[in-house]
């Protein structure tokens, strides 16, 4: 019968495992709908901004206003790494921090690569081993654009200062609840439009006014879609997180419930033989008196 006991232990603690993955799984899905919402809308105007941006920065060369677009032999390179500051959401995290490993000993092997972090999983790891210059585990606490913005002036600080020749964005892109795709993205200097595409010419990028002047439109405008591709990113990040975490907490709970079932029959043929023995012992226990 102890082993009877111990079965239904592992039944009743495997049913309450079950019961919290089960909630998670709903209370990120719940999130995943606002965050999906979010990202979804923000993305056209946040393209269209980059667009815009990166016309502006071809038709800008040599003018002392491009100083985000300023190119220079790399040396110093910042990542900024976005994860999240809780676990349980698959290889969400993981993949942040082995592709921010690739990128400091692979991708510029013999540079000086330093990290920003935006989420206290990448940040724990990161710092054992690479220098991690600022981690941010607020931001998440309430994300605005306002938050955001001072983190992004901070960085685009530390570019136009020429403490780093090179600024990155590391997180994961939303595509769907199931589906993460790790994205390594250029944030300074500013990719002109034609470095992205080399069939473009300045005959054919797009003509545009500019109203008050283009000069006042790059003190103002480039700021301002920098800090939006910022904003964007850590959306990303964040929609990407809940559907990791709903997709983990789902297949979690399916694991939870035929392990649950693989116990109750386990529990129920040890039952069957204890009460066959039982019945053997009473009927060899009768045959005994009879004779």
């Amino acid at each position: 019968m102890a082993n009877l006991k111990e079965i239904r232990n592992r039944i009743t603690s495997v049913s309450s495992t079950m019961q919290i993955t089960s909630a998670m799984k709903m209370v990120s899905a719940a999130k995943l709908k606002k965050a999906q919402d979010a990202i979804t809308a923000m993305r056209p105007y946040s393209d269209k901004l980059t667009e815009l941006l990166q016309n502006l920065s071809a038709s800008m060369e040599g003018d002392s206003g491009s100083r985000f677009a300023e190119e220079r032999s790399v040396e110093k390179v910042l990542v900024v790494a976005i994860s999240s500051n809780r676990g349980l959401a698959g290889a969400f995290n993981s993949n942040i921090v082995k592709e921010a490993k690739n990128i400091a000993e692979n991708a510029y092997a013999g540079k000086e690569v330093h990290f920003l972090t935006l989420g206290k999983k990448a940040n724990d790891i990161l710092k054992k081993t690479h220098t991690v210059i600022y981690n941010d585990s607020a931001i998440f606490d309430d994300l605005t654009f306002e938050n955001v913005e001072a983190v992004a002036e901070r960085v685009m600080d530390l570019f136009v200062e020429g403490t780093y020749d090179k600024v990155e964005l590391l997180y994961n892109s939303f595509k769907n609840a199931a589906t993460q795709i790790v994205t390594r993205e250029q944030f300074l200097p500013i990719v002109p439009l034609k470095e992205q595409f080399e069939d473009v010419t300045p005959a054919n990028i797009s003509d545009y006014i500019f109203e008050p002047s283009k000069e006042e439109i790059v003190k103002q405008l480039i700021p301002k879609a920098l800090k939006t591709q910022f904003f964007k990113g850590i959306r990303d990040s964040v929609a990407s997180e809940h559907g990791a975490r709903m997709t983990a907490m789902h297949k979690a709970t399916d694991n939870a419930t035929d392990l649950r079932n693989q116990l109750k029959l386990t529990y129920n043929k040890a039952r069957q033989a204890a009460i066959t023995n039982e019945i053997l012992e009473i009927v060899g226990g009768a045959e005994a008196l009879n004779n």
